[in-house]
């Protein structure tokens, strides 16, 4: 008799656990990148009457099973279910959704502690922090916007109105194709931009004459030096070197390669250097010579002096700033982390988690490295399912009266049975 009383006594407690639970996800079901959890129950261990015997054949009598008596059930587990939530859009291009198996990294304490809550921002000194103004964790690019995502993860501070330094030409990179039709003695006027020390910038017209079947001259428009008249003085171009620009047969680059000099004066008598002398190499492995126009265009790895104007964040995490010069250069990349099994992760509260003894230790990474996708200016709503939770209330209500009865049902038998001694 008292079996059964202990039996409900373990469904009300477990039901009501439930209850907390369910409650818990209706409560969080607008919570940015919250995961549900569910709870599973099992039977404990039964009281064993008497036990299973194998059959007799030589008395011709079968097997019995074994009389056991259950002493009600128990919580199994209380797992968090990591399958994603909806990317709602919020216009903040520093919000960023992150879909698949990883989560952001951030750091509290000298702690990494993980989340998917993705509501970030930049504070007053240009931090990347959280709403609560916890740094988020990723790698910081070079001066010449190279990243290096083998490195150790830090915290990521892009100050608004961050310089760039002028940085002048070295090379001069040539893309696109020359005509392959194009009579011999035909020529390309090309152009192509150099920043000097100061960060000026100087246009230089480059000729591209035909020599032969598939044979290119490069040269100035006027026999060297080439003069440019300025304001502030004259530039001085002349080719330190000349290679004709060959191809192959089928229109492929086969050789050719050349290099300008270039020296700045005020033009005056004497004339003052304004500039420091260079030397740009003209690169033309890219060009092809096929039959088509003639689309051959010259970039420059040089820039002015500028300021950053604004950033954006792209699909890997990849914070990329826009220059008042017009150049756009890697800040900083968005670390990932990834657990074996993300479910055993420790709920520290303010949608963190921490690694456990049951998570495994995390794999941080570049999200598209993970398989995971970052859809920048939204966030992960709730995996929350309301009609489900709904749905499981009514179902955890109905469990609670019935264990409730069975207390109540057993309490009368015992009140009978104490009955019978009066």
């Amino acid at each position: 008799m008292m079996r059964s009383l202990y039996s409900g006594v373990s469904g009300l407690k477990n039901h009501q656990t439930r209850m907390d639970v369910v409650g818990n996800n209706i409560s969080n079901v607008n919570t940015t990148g919250f995961k549900s959890g569910r709870v599973t129950f099992s039977d404990t261990l039964s009281q064993t009457l008497s036990g299973a015997s194998r059959a007799d054949a030589e008395n011709a009598l079968g097997g019995t099973n074994p009389k056991q008596i259950g002493l009600g059930s128990a919580v199994s587990s209380i797992d968090t279910l990591f399958t994603d939530g909806s990317p709602q859009s919020t216009g903040n291009n520093t919000d960023l959704c992150l879909s698949g198996n990883g989560l952001f990294v951030v750091k509290s304490g000298g702690v990494n502690y993980y989340t998917r809550n993705g509501a970030f921002k930049f504070d007053e000194q240009g931090n990347y922090v959280n709403s609560d103004g916890i740094p988020v964790m990723g790698w910081m690019a070079d001066d010449a916007g190279k990243l290096n995502t083998s490195a150790d993860i830090g915290g990521i501070k892009i100050p608004a109105g961050k310089p760039m330094a002028a940085k002048s030409t070295t090379k001069f990179t040539y893309a696109n194709n020359l005509d392959s039709t194009a009579a011999i003695g035909d020529a390309v006027n090309t152009s192509a931009t150099v920043y000097d020390s100061q960060g000026g910038a100087h246009t230089i017209p480059i000729i591209i004459t035909k020599d032969s079947a598939n044979t290119w001259k490069l040269s100035l428009p006027t026999a060297t030096p080439y003069v440019i008249n300025e304001a502030s003085g004259n530039v001085n171009v002349t080719f330190a070197s000349n290679t004709d620009l060959k191809f192959t047969t089928s229109g492929k680059y086969d050789s050719g390669s050349a290099k300008l000099h270039f020296t700045y004066d005020d033009g005056g008598t004497p004339a003052k250097q304004t500039a420091a002398d260079q030397d740009v190499d003209i690169d033309l492995k890219t060009l092809t010579q096929f039959s088509g126009s003639s689309t051959a265009y010259a970039s420059n790895d040089g820039n002015a002096a500028g300021t950053l104007k604004s950033v954006s964040i792209d699909s890997s995490g990849v914070i990329t700033g826009t220059y008042t010069n017009g150049v756009n250069k890697a800040e900083a990349q968005v670390a990932v982390a990834q657990f074996n099994n993300a479910a055993g992760l420790t709920k520290e509260g303010n949608s963190l988690y921490s690694k456990s003894n049951n998570s495994g230790e995390p794999n941080i990474k570049g999200a598209k490295d993970l398989g995971t996708t970052i859809t920048p200016s939204a966030l992960e709503m709730s995996n929350v399912d309301l009609a489900s939770e709904l749905t499981d209330m009514i179902v955890t209500q109905r469990g609670y009266q019935s264990n409730s009865k069975i207390i109540t049902v057993s309490d009368e038998l015992l009140e009978t049975l104490i009955g019978m001694k009066r």
